[in-house]
């Protein structure tokens, strides 16, 4: 049977993909402490016959897999491509009434990347199986952390996308929001970038009975709370995504006394590098302006998290393409809007070309419908065939691909 016959028939491997991912749930590790899971997929690896790079970024793993086809000496040998998944968990306690729940009190697998990891195994396996049939190199990214400090980014920099360099990288994740059978998509932006806001307003303490003696840190950032609402509304252009969220404020320490320093806390979220750069830019220009006009002085201090996420269009058209093909054209959903939400994936992107998009995994009926990051979160596993189905044909056209 070959790869394409064998992708025509992939209910046949459920139950060892249902083993694998029941297997990752059972055992769910938090980011950065991923050693389990590494070593049971470090095991599968080696049962299956494909090298791999260990340790990467600490905790992940990158497997590399070359094709074999003969290609004749006027031909190009294929394209390399690079496949992601996360494979850490979140801390949340697991409803032990479930045949399969977490073993790991506090840590459940609520996000997806046990079946990402899944996908992901069987996608490599099955071009194992079959590495006569094609040219190229497939690169798959064990990633760590991604609900934390972000993985991806730590494994760019240790040099996951070179040697060979990645010509195009794919990701997806299990959406509960669509039944199984069901593909979203989204052309360019996907997910925000983040960024953690830090305001530093610095004044003059002095007794509550004599202001005039001091400088007010607390009414400097009642002004620039009041100035920063502005931001969105009247500083963006109504066509781009961005929001600002200030959810802590610390400063003063009695009440008869004027507080010399306030601590503004924060997130910013954009959905493009011009966007982000112009938000921080007035954020610093408000908060130094205010600050200096009342006699005081501010500084905005800026810790960056995840790009925004922006995937390839003509990328995601071959998605959307693969997945009429296997799923029917009706199946294929658009996302209207980008998410204000992060996926740390965009670091890939980042890098070469490529398409994140979303995989149905619920099932009403069965009520199967809880969503992301909830402890009732869970997966109807008839979605990890069709994962592994869509990942191989997508990994094989892009092989073949004309840059």
């Amino acid at each position: 049977m070959t790869i394409r016959e064998q992708l025509e028939h992939m209910e046949e491997r459920q139950e060892e993909l249902t083993q694998i991912r029941r297997t990752f749930h059972q055992h769910p590790e938090l980011g950065t402490n991923e050693h389990w899971t590494g070593e049971k997929i470090r095991e599968y690896l080696d049962q299956w016959g494909i090298s791999y790079e260990f340790p990467v970024a600490d905790t992940g793993i990158v497997a590399k897999l070359e094709g074999k086809k003969a290609v004749a000496d006027n031909e190009k040998k294929g394209n390399t491509i690079g496949l992601r998944a996360d494979i850490d968990a979140l801390p949340l306690n697991e409803d032990p009434a479930r045949s399969y729940c977490s073993k790991n009190p506090g840590v459940m697998h609520a996000c997806g990347h046990d079946a990402h990891m899944t996908i992901a195994l069987g996608t490599v396996k099955l071009l194992k199986e079959h590495e006569d049939e094609w040219s190229g190199c497939v690169k798959v990214f064990f990633q760590p952390a991604e609900e934390t400090i972000g993985g991806a980014d730590r494994m760019v920099k240790a040099g996951c996308m070179e040697n060979p360099k990645v010509d195009y990288v794919l990701g997806l994740h299990v959406m509960p929001t669509y039944e199984v059978g069901e593909i979203e998509i989204r052309h360019g932006k996907l997910n925000a970038s983040s960024d953690e806001i830090h305001i530093y307003i610095h004044g003059k303490s002095c007794h509550g009975a004599y202001p005039e003696t001091g400088v007010d840190a607390i009414v400097m950032s009642a002004t620039v709370i009041n100035a920063l609402q502005s931001l969105v509304s009247r500083n963006v252009s109504p066509l781009n995504n961005a929001v600002l969220t200030l959810g802590k404020i610390q400063g003063g320490t009695a009440g008869n006394i004027v507080a010399g320093e306030v601590e503004l806390t924060g997130t910013l979220r954009t959905t493009d590098p011009q966007t982000r750069q112009f938000c921080i830019d007035t954020i610093r220009r408000q908060v130094e302006c205010i600050c200096e006009g009342y006699g005081g002085s501010g500084e905005l201090k800026v810790v960056p998290g995840y790009a925004a996420l922006i995937n390839t269009n003509e990328i995601v058209d071959l998605v959307a393409e693969t997945a009429s093909e296997i799923l029917g054209k009706e199946h294929i959903h658009e996302k209207e809007f980008p998410s204000l939400g992060v996926e740390d994936f965009s670091f890939f992107l980042e890098k070469a070309p490529g398409s994140f998009y979303h995989l149905g995994c619920a099932n009403k009926e069965r009520g199967i419908t809880a969503p992301l990051h909830s402890d009732h979160f869970d997966l109807d596993e008839r979605c990890l065939p069709i994962g592994v189905r869509m990942q191989t044909e997508l990994v094989l056209k892009l092989l073949t691909r004309e840059k």
